[in-house]
């Protein structure tokens, strides 16, 4: 019989100790969150909070009476000593070899080991303290560390709690026995990989995981993993002792953790549950709680994010120098032979390594020299830890004296003018904070948020990504991406003359007021300073002037109106002007997020780059003999389809010329086709065909018309789940409407064509189904909000104006995109019997900038335009 733990006398009821634990939790929470917030106070706070569950569990241990052979065991982050207000609470029930579970304890009237254990784990939960537990010998733990790199992580930071302290210092001796420094140290770095690829391999996710995320607490614990399972040390300072770090990264460590461990302490004390994720709900709560207010130009919570997102970055290189230098420690990898490159770098298994360490102290220059060598030597994959730390350690050195030195500004002139390694060229030198540094203007952008509901990367990292695009076009193996950009990039003899711009473009976000003016003022500095001549500056800054030009006329103006075009070319004024503002732009779109690029806005801008690139050349516009030579294109197409000779006449003779204006000829014969018999039809018709342009549908239509049948087809495509993404109106003169829209479906993924086409039968009869109804517009759907536009919601705008003729007015709605949005619009312009010519139904992300071109007489009224105005307001304001 084995001897039970005698019983204490009056011990605490379970009762008491719910309450005692409740209340000394919350107590020890509301005085973090009430006192002023620092890393010391959240360092407090998690200590509090560890010695309180402490406490409360040897009280347990006692009240459960368990043997006293037996130890109690803290494992994990607990066992670390860092419980966060909603941390895991891990602990190993270490049992002595050869004890059974089912056996009887002595002086416990017949109680089995099971039942002890299942009364203490039990007892945990019902006082509200939901622990992880395992009940193991130190042979069980043994075999499974073997086997599981997890429970060796775990058992790393193990700490004794209570009960035998034999068994526990037994239990260390053999756990640490079983430990194999190089296959820990693989283990652990396959799995950061393999994390960080699951947090989108960045530091600067709009809602990073501070725990989990690169840059997040867990790099930092991983680092002393491996450290301890190497015997390198168990804290900062014995790292430092044994030459793995400098006293100066100890305190830079030291600085970026306590900052994380701050904003975790926050996020789990303002979310009242483990929550990690600075999620867009919870940022401003956090940013609030910590002291940050919103100012003019920044919010609360881009301050709070911006702070994270340095000492993320901060982390991430921190984190990169100390597992090199750990892996040269445990595999022998320091002593690898190296070959020279030049007088200042070798070549180090594939890594460059600087000389000497002391190299950029006495020779400043070779720090841009860095990433230029970096591109010109092939097998080069990498910066070496010693470089790495060379180059954090002479951060300090890149002041002013070095920005204006005349040789760095030739050798930052030289990078960019590389043929080759300008893309990782240009991350290293952001990554390692040496871009910031020398282009001081770019440091202020570095992890600066985005709330404009469609970039869904920081300014910095958005920057990179066009510079990527870009460099992407001059590259014959990315040529399949993007043919006609490359072919254009492929005429062109100055490329960096591009990366400049994309550099610039968005370098003065956050200031207020224009970034594009503020960002062509700084681009022209920058010319100046290094020497870049006066036909290729004024080039770079007309692109970082104008970059959102070309995407606005695209998405928002008639580009059948000649007016439109000359206006944009007169604007442009040369074809290198158009071709390179054309590539900067597509190159922006597709830099802003996955989701905001599409073959339809890919379309809109090679239509107005090709109709622009006539204009310059000279033609003059004789529109009549355009529309001729498109009318010949669809009767080509038409007899390709086998259709008679004549299919095209009777749907013909009733449009006017802004109708074939509108749309090229592969629709015209498209509309020829399917309605040659339906020309007066006194019932809807509806053809739709998979798109010719990307993914969706074009759908036709084509009815008797009526002021209600645009707002009634939104109404249709609103309820069965489509997002219009173009729609082209025209009037026939027999009074008949033809409509033609674009759609998507959220159900059928990018690139399924199967998907759309099993779609068709069902929208052409549904929609005619539909139109052929005369009841009242049914309720617009309440689309839900996503958290991100809850969280940074814009305030709606319309404009209505006349055009230039005075002819036609200018609808523009501005707001958060949401399910039913353009009936809800559509709705209200039905209501005023406002007649719509054209519909551009432009989404950036999870915003929409829609623009209508309306008549009617009720516009020539002061007091109904007010009326419509404020009613679409109402109908954009989200819900």
């Amino acid at each position: 019989m084995v001897a039970a733990r005698p019983a204490q006398t009056n011990p605490p009821t379970l009762a008491d100790m719910r309450v005692q634990f409740r209340d000394g939790k919350r107590a020890l929470i509301e005085h973090f969150l009430q006192s002023r917030a620092s890393a010391t106070a959240a360092t407090q706070l998690i200590k509090a909070l560890t010695r309180h569950v402490d406490q409360t569990l040897a009280e347990l241990w006692r009240h459960a009476a368990m043997p006293s052979a037996a130890a109690l065991v803290a494992v994990g982050g607990y066992g670390r000593g860092e419980l966060f207000p909603h941390s895991d609470v891990d602990v190993l029930l270490l049992m002595p070899e050869g004890w059974d579970i089912d056996q009887v304890l002595e002086g416990s009237e017949a109680h089995t080991l099971k039942a002890t254990v299942e009364v203490f784990i039990t007892s945990c939960w019902d006082i509200g303290l939901e622990i992880g537990s395992s009940v193991r010998t130190v042979a069980d733990c043994v075999a499974e560390a073997r086997s599981d790199v997890t429970v060796q992580t775990a058992m790393l930071e193990s700490r004794l709690l209570t009960g035998a302290k034999r068994l526990f210092a037994s239990f260390g001796r053999a756990t640490s026995a079983v430990m194999d420094p190089p296959a820990f140290l693989r283990a652990k770095m396959l799995e950061m990989s393999q994390r960080h690829t699951k947090y989108e391999d960045t530091p600067y996710s709009l809602e990073p995981n501070c725990k989990e995320s690169p840059g997040g607490l867990r790099d930092l614990q991983l680092v002393m993993w491996v450290a301890r399972a190497a015997g390198l040390g168990r804290s900062w300072s014995e790292l430092a002792a044994n030459g793995l770090i400098t006293a100066f990264e100890v305190k830079q460590l030291q600085r970026q953790e306590g900052t994380l461990r701050l904003i975790r302490a926050r996020l789990h004390a303002v979310a009242g549950r483990r929550e990690d994720r600075l999620v867009f709900d919870l940022q401003t709560a956090v940013a609030e709680s910590i002291g940050y207010a919103s100012s003019r130009t920044h919010r609360s919570s881009e301050v709070l994010m911006h702070r994270y997102y340095w000492a993320a970055k901060a982390v991430t290189q921190l984190n990169q120098i100390l597992m090199l230098n750990i892996e040269e420690r445990v595999n022998g990898s320091g002593a690898a032979p190296m070959r020279p490159i030049n007088a200042h770098f070798l070549d180090r298994a594939g890594m460059l390594e600087v000389a000497r360490d002391d190299l950029y102290v006495n020779y400043p220059h070779a720090i841009l020299e860095t990433f230029l060598v970096f591109e010109q030597t092939p097998g080069i994959q990498g910066l070496s830890a010693r470089t790495l730390r060379a180059l954090y350690n002479a951060r300090n050195i890149m002041d002013g004296s070095f920005r204006r030195d005349p040789a760095n500004r030739a050798m930052f002139m030289e990078i960019l003018r590389q043929p080759q390694g300008i893309t990782h060229a240009m991350r290293l030198l952001n990554q390692t904070s040496v871009l910031g540094r020398y282009l001081w203007v770019f440091r202020r952008i570095v992890g600066r948020m985005q709330h404009d509901l469609f970039h869904v990367y920081t300014v910095d990292q958005h920057i990179l990504m066009v510079l990527r695009n870009v460099r992407r076009f001059f590259i014959p193996e990315h040529a399949h991406e993007y043919p006609f950009c490359s072919q254009l990039a492929s005429q062109w003899d100055h490329p960096w003359v591009l990366y400049v711009a994309a550099l610039f473009h968005d370098v003065a976000k956050g200031r207020g007021g224009d970034h594009s003016a503020l960002g062509a003022v700084e681009v022209r500095r920058f010319c100046r300073d290094h020497d870049v001549g006066r036909d290729d500056a004024n080039l770079i800054e007309f692109l970082v002037r104008n970059h959102l030009t070309m995407s606005t006329v695209a998405q928002k103006e008639d580009l059948s109106d000649a007016d439109v075009i000359r206006k944009f070319a007169d604007s442009v004024g040369t074809t290198q002007r158009l071709t390179a503002l054309y590539l900067l732009t597509v190159a922006d779109i597709r830099g802003t997020s996955p989701k905001v690029w599409n073959a339809w806005k890919g379309k809109l801008l090679e239509d107005l780059y090709r109709i622009t690139l006539r204009a310059l050349g000279g033609a003059q516009p004789n529109l009549v003999a355009d529309l001729e030579a498109r009318k010949q294109e669809a009767i080509h197409i038409l007899a390709l389809h086998s259709a008679l000779p004549g299919t095209e006449g009777p749907l013909w003779k009733t449009l006017e010329l802004s109708y074939f204006a509108r749309h090229d000829a592969t629709e015209i014969a498209w509309h020829a086709r399917a309605l040659w018999r339906h020309i007066a039809t006194q019932v809807p018709v509806v053809s739709a065909r998979p798109s010719p342009i990307g993914d969706g549908l074009q759908v036709l239509v084509y009815s008797p018309d009526r002021p209600d049948l645009f707002a009634r087809i939104c109404g249709y495509f609103d309820g069965a789940g489509f997002s219009i993404q173009d729609a082209k109106i025209h009037t026939s003169r027999s009074g008949y409407a033809l409509d033609t829209f674009q759609v998507a479906h959220p159900n059928c993924d990018t690139g399924d064509a199967s998907c759309y086409r099993d779609l068709i039968s069902l929208i052409e009869h549904q929609l005619a189904m539909a139109l052929n109804s005369d009841g009242p517009l049914p309720e617009p759907s309440r689309g839900r909000l996503s958290r991100r536009v809850k969280s940074f919601p814009i305030t709606p705008r319309v404009s209505l104006r006349p055009d230039e003729r005075a002819q036609r007015w200018l609808l523009s709605v501005s707001t958060s995109d949401r399910t039913g949005l353009l009936y809800a619009i559509a709705r209200v312009l039905a209501r005023h019997h406002v007649n719509l010519q054209l519909a551009k139904v432009t989404t950036l992300g999870e915003r929409v900038e829609d623009t209508f071109l309306v008549d009617g007489p009720v516009l020539q009224q002061t007091r109904a335009q007010l009326q419509i105005e404020t009613e679409l307001l109402d109908a954009a304001a989200p819900r």
